[in-house]
């Protein structure tokens, strides 16, 4: 590796602390480099704070001249003035002698217009380094903006023999403590966790993450003839149906109209700034999503053991996962975009 991606990795190692603390705004380090050496490191850390950039500055010891730095950051700075000043103005002001990026900002409110104001002010800058790990990283704020859509990620547990429930719905415990654990972290690093009328009604989930300290993220289901009942907690909610529009205390019902498409959900959520969605329901809100299109990710969390025979079979995959990874008790498969 040459140093540009060793300083390069630094950045989105720190970036990735802020994973579940900054949506819909992106995870973004940064590095501070005079003689080869990193002698300053920020990250963003929480939404409405300070970006990696100025942290990065903020970190900087005394007596070290900006003009013989060079400044690493895994995405564009902005050039626009939103909860915070705009990073490459504060880079101007500053006087840093060089910049080095790895994705650009698809906002439209920067995409270039930061490296731009960069190059006027006479600032050497160089894009681009690691990009496709940069713009993996950050691939909800990517999807978020390039597509004007929430990413999506569809998750499912299944038996060794391919099912997700009994012929009767009866709930059962199929995945261990470990791949339970795995998934209330998952929940805590999306914005939002949706399911379907049919898992409200059989299990009443709470979809949050006591098993694992994170922020709760927002509850959606979809149940057009409002057959489910409230979720238990008193956490955000936004129920979608076709009969009311209301707000109580945490609960949101949003009408919408009848026969809603996927398509339509997805608009409502980014109008709401819910930059990505961890969808728990059934097989039939699955498959809802998997013919939609909108599945950007799946995570299957596979039985090694527990085998029912007969039951509601779980979505068949005409791939290979792209990862693995194993507990003592189940096999957790990845996959990427299905391809049409």
């Amino acid at each position: 590796m040459t140093d540009h991606a060793v300083f390069m990795r630094r950045c989105l190692e720190l970036a990735q602390r802020g994973q579940g603390h900054v949506s819909p705004n992106p995870m973004v380090g940064s590095v501070i480099v005079y003689e080869g050496k990193i002698v300053a490191e920020g990250w963003h850390q929480q939404y409405g704070g300070p970006h990696a950039e100025p942290n990065a500055l903020a970190a900087l010891p005394a007596g070290i001249p900006l003009k013989e730095c060079t400044l690493y950051v895994n995405l564009e700075p902005c050039s626009h003035h939103g909860k915070t000043p705009p990073c490459a103005g504060l880079l101007v002001e500053k006087g840093l002698g060089k910049v080095v990026t790895g994705s650009g900002d698809p906002n439209p409110l920067v995409n270039g217009r930061g490296i731009q104001l960069l190059k006027d002010a006479g600032i050497a800058v160089e894009t681009g380094v690691l990009q496709d790990a940069c713009d993996e990283l950050n691939r909800r704020f990517m999807v978020f903006h390039r597509e004007k859509r929430p990413f999506i990620i569809l998750k499912w547990a299944c038996t060794a023999d391919g099912f997700m429930a009994p012929e009767n719905r009866e709930r059962i415990q199929i995945s261990g403590e470990e791949a339970r654990v795995m998934l209330h972290r998952w929940r805590g690093e999306e914005d939002a966790v949706l399911i379907g009328a049919n898992t409200a009604i059989m299990d009443n989930p709470m979809l949050d993450t006591r098993l694992y300290p994170g922020k709760n993220p927002l509850r959606v289901v979809l149940d057009p003839n409002l057959r489910a009942p409230q979720l238990q907690g008193d956490l955000p909610t936004l129920v979608l149906n076709s009969l009311v529009q209301k707000k109580e205390g945490n609960c949101e019902w949003l009408k919408m109209p009848q026969d809603f498409a996927v398509a339509d959900v997805l608009e409502i959520l980014y109008q709401k700034q819910i930059a990505s969605v961890l969808v728990e329901g059934g097989p039939e809100t699955l498959k809802r999503f998997m013919e939609s299109g909108f599945a950007d990710e799946i995570r299957i969390i596979r039985s090694k053991n527990v085998r029912i025979q007969k039951g509601i079979e779980a979505p068949k995959m005409n791939s290979v996962p792209n990862k693995t990874e194993e507990t003592e008790t189940d096999m957790i498969e990845f996959y990427g975009r299905e391809k049409a």
